[in-house]
């Protein structure tokens, strides 16, 4: 639906734009498929008066004319809707250069580098060269999951999805029914942030963990979206990065290096392990479960507990 919209959007905006006259509303009716399409004149009337307020909204300058038989025609003169010229110094056109180069892994990549080519075409001076500026510096977002695309589009059209999920202590995924706001890179991996309709909360999803297709859902959001959604802080807090307690673990010797990150003191122990003391906070335990065989944890013991807990509902799975 949202498609169809965007589609008949477009061709009443072209008709508007590449007509010399006036355009009545029957000529615009006849000229549309979807208009001809519409069930009564009524239902025509509201589905256009509708469409021009949107163009409005969009910025399309519409005029309203009345010709010498009093009927009443629409257009949009090309010279009322011209942007203006295009002008970017170096440091503006490097910056569209490094934000392009940060998504050569995504889809996103041809979007982007479509975008600097317009934008040349508009006037970016010649001797400007947007992807060769701070060449030293070479950004990467990786998107490995097949969740990103489908979940950018529901966060930007406001659409609620459906997506099976699995916890880092469950055996088998559960579905979730998520109304998603935003989506984060947080240390090489993707979160969603959202209104989980199941639980009546706000929760963070890791990408990685959605298993099958997202699926869509018809309807509009039964909250409100917050004007700031803290995805990184949320994930943080979960990973101990705001935590006053700390931890002691066995790490093996050449792994763990986000661990070794993070610790505070660090021991060698001989046989290939370390010791390390790492802040301690709230899904710690299921950031430690991810290490596997690589890491024990001597302390405090309700954090082993934790672990030990989470590792045997893995391999019940």
């Amino acid at each position: 639906m949202a498609i169809a919209k965007a589609e008949r959007l477009m061709n009443l905006a072209l008709c508007l734009l590449g007509t010399r006259r006036p355009l009545s509303k029957r000529e615009l009716r006849e000229s549309i498929e979807a208009y001809l399409e519409a069930g009564s004149d009524d239902s025509f009337n509201r589905m256009f008066e509708r469409d021009k307020d949107d163009l409005r909204e969009l910025g399309l300058v519409i005029e309203t004319v009345e010709n010498l038989d009093g009927e009443i025609g629409y257009l949009a003169r090309r010279d009322s809707n011209r942007l203006p010229p295009i002008t970017l110094d170096a440091e503006e056109a490097a910056a569209l250069g490094l934000a392009a180069k940060v998504w050569q892994q995504a889809r996103l990549a041809g979007a982007a580098s479509g975008a600097l080519q317009k934008l040349r075409a508009a006037g970016l001076p010649e001797d400007v060269d947007p992807y060769g500026a701070h060449g030293a510096l070479e950004p990467r977002i990786p998107v490995h999951e097949a969740a990103f695309e489908p979940l950018m589009l529901a966060c930007r059209d406001r659409r609620p999805v459906v997506f099976d999920y699995r916890k880092a202590n469950a055996a088998q995924p559960g579905q979730r029914h998520v109304e998603p706001w935003a989506l984060e890179c947080w240390r090489g991996h993707w979160y969603l942030a959202g209104w989980d309709r199941d639980r009546g909360a706000e929760r963070v999803f890791r990408l990685s963990r959605i298993t099958g297709k997202v699926r869509s859902r018809s309807g509009r959001f039964t909250v409100p979206v917050p004007d700031v959604v803290t995805v990184r802080e949320t994930v943080a807090s979960w990973a101990g990065e705001t935590a006053d307690r700390s931890a002691r673990i066995r790490l093996r010797a050449d792994a763990g290096y986000p661990l070794r990150a993070k610790a505070t003191a660090v021991r060698e122990l001989g046989d290939g392990w370390d010791e390390l003391e790492i802040p301690y906070g709230h899904g710690l335990d299921a950031w430690l479960v991810e290490f596997g065989p690589d890491v024990v944890v001597l302390e405090p013991a309700e954090l082993r507990a934790d672990v030990v807990d989470r590792l045997r509902a893995v391999a019940k799975g």
